[in-house]
């Protein structure tokens, strides 16, 4: 397994535990600003290795920043965000605002909805609902299609994250957006 799947996969994990709680949190893979809320006195540490702690401290209020090599380099942080969405709050904004910088991957976890929100490029690609059944049997192949989610291959979803019904579902508490043409060259590849 890619050390890129083995984290993704991690923190789907992470997320649905999250969720399942009704708590929420907000984890940043890739580069961004930042400004530290609270000191930081955990030392960086990879991700994989260390879930339970990783999980603590994505429960702090503020972000989870994690560098692409899987370093978990900061916690407790705020994220300026350049969007704001209408009825949401800021954790959705700095969601938005944090995966428009090329190459970042956001997961969003919902404490009012349970659901885990997965952004690129400033657009939800996949929302899986944590209360859904056997939805930890999903991650493997939903990890796999994350993995090769391109930016050619995003839909035009932008800031609408909560449209369930212009996404399709491939298993069960999974959906995908994208694009009409993605989504047919995945299945076929099934």
């Amino acid at each position: 397994m890619s050390r890129e799947k083995e984290l993704e996969e991690t923190l789907v994990q992470i997320g649905l535990k999250i969720a399942k709680r009704g708590e929420g949190a907000l984890i940043i893979v890739g580069d961004i600003k930042y400004k530290e809320l609270i000191d930081q006195t955990i030392p960086p540490f990879k991700a994989v290795e260390n879930p339970k702690l990783l999980e603590s401290l994505a429960l702090i209020d503020g972000a989870v920043i994690i560098n692409r090599e899987g370093i978990v380099k900061a916690y407790g942080v705020m994220i300026e965000s350049t969007s704001t969405l209408k009825n949401f709050g800021t954790r959705h904004s700095a969601a938005i605002s944090a995966s428009k910088k090329p190459g970042n991957l956001v997961i969003i976890i919902s404490e009012e909805d349970k659901k885990v929100k997965i952004l690129k490029e400033g657009k939800m690609i996949m929302q899986i609902d944590a209360l859904q059944k056997g939805v930890e049997k999903s991650i493997p192949p939903t990890v796999k299609i994350l993995e090769s989610v391109g930016a050619g291959t995003l839909g035009a979803i932008g800031t609408s994250i909560l449209v369930p019904s212009l996404g399709l579902s491939l298993f069960p508490g999974v959906i995908l957006f994208g694009s009409a043409y993605y989504l047919a060259k995945i299945l076929s590849k099934k």
